[in-house]
């Protein structure tokens, strides 16, 4: 599927990508234990489902993307669902940009867990805005995974989720099956869109370039191209690590306090 013509092996040497901080943005996935998030996010960055359920205590991804010759930048948090520490997650919520929020739609506990967690995240988002004096929107996607049930283990009808989103615009609901991978693309397209990103950063409509090809995520190859021939590439950096606690904090009071540029990410060095 890859076009060998515009890419070449690396032999050596390094891929640095500097993404403008204006197009870094973090994805941050909340929801009880159990109900899919770490599947919904395999799905998001590689296609895949795991069977063997694995407990998450927090995933850190970062994908990186050549969209019409600008980068983007998309951190990927998949929190835990016992959430040992209230403070790190609302450190977590305090740091992301477009939230999913994930239940089981044959676990009522984890539909009540989302209602918690949405309120959660309108209140503490509020405080920020209120001290930045921000009017951004707050692009959220509601999910109940495992759609691919029978219908007799259902536990939350389909009108109570919509209920949870129906006052917001920047806020819609889809039943998903991350394990036959239903509606899964459809929903990051919204919330892309709502978040007033690139529809093209969703999973099937970019080329998936493994580490070994550079030329994709030169920007100057593509300046030099007709429009007509340029594309839309996606790379997940292999060696991504969280950011710090103490950097994610450094974050959020530049942002109180106005010192530099509000959307300042760490800077994605892929070596």
């Amino acid at each position: 599927f890859q076009d060998q013509a515009m890419m070449k092996t690396m032999s050596g040497g390094n891929c640095t990508l500097n993404v403008p901080a204006k197009n870094s943005y973090r994805m941050v996935v909340l929801g009880a234990s159990k109900v899919g998030k770490s599947s919904i996010v395999s799905r998001f960055l590689n296609g895949r489902f795991e069977d063997q359920y694995t407990p998450t205590i927090e995933d850190f991804h970062r994908k990186v993307y050549n969209i019409r010759g600008d980068m983007y930048q998309l951190d990927i948090l998949d929190t835990s669902g016992n959430h040992p520490f209230p403070a790190m997650r609302r450190l977590s919520i305090l740091t992301g940009d477009v939230f999913v929020l994930v239940f089981s739609l044959d676990n009522r506990e984890s539909f009540d867990e989302v209602k918690r967690l949405q309120k959660q995240i309108l209140e503490v988002k509020s405080c920020l805005k209120n001290k930045t004096k921000e009017s951004a929107d707050l692009p959220m996607v509601i999910c109940g995974n495992k759609s691919d049930h029978s219908e007799i283990f259902r536990k939350v009808r389909s009108d109570e989720g919509e209920n949870l989103v129906s006052s917001d615009e920047n806020c819609a609901y889809f039943e998903v099956s991350a394990k036959k991978n239903t509606n899964v693309d459809e929903m990051f397209y919204v919330l892309f869109s709502m978040a007033k990103l690139p529809h093209e950063m969703s999973p099937s409509l970019h080329r998936k370039i493994s580490i070994q090809y550079g030329d994709p995520f030169q920007t100057k190859p593509f300046r030099m191209r007709r429009v007509k021939d340029m594309d839309a590439y996606g790379m997940i950096s292999p060696f991504a690590r969280r950011p710090s606690v103490n950097s994610d904090l450094k974050y959020i009071k530049s942002k109180v306090l106005r010192e530099g540029q509000s959307r300042e990410r760490e800077k994605c060095t892929i070596q």
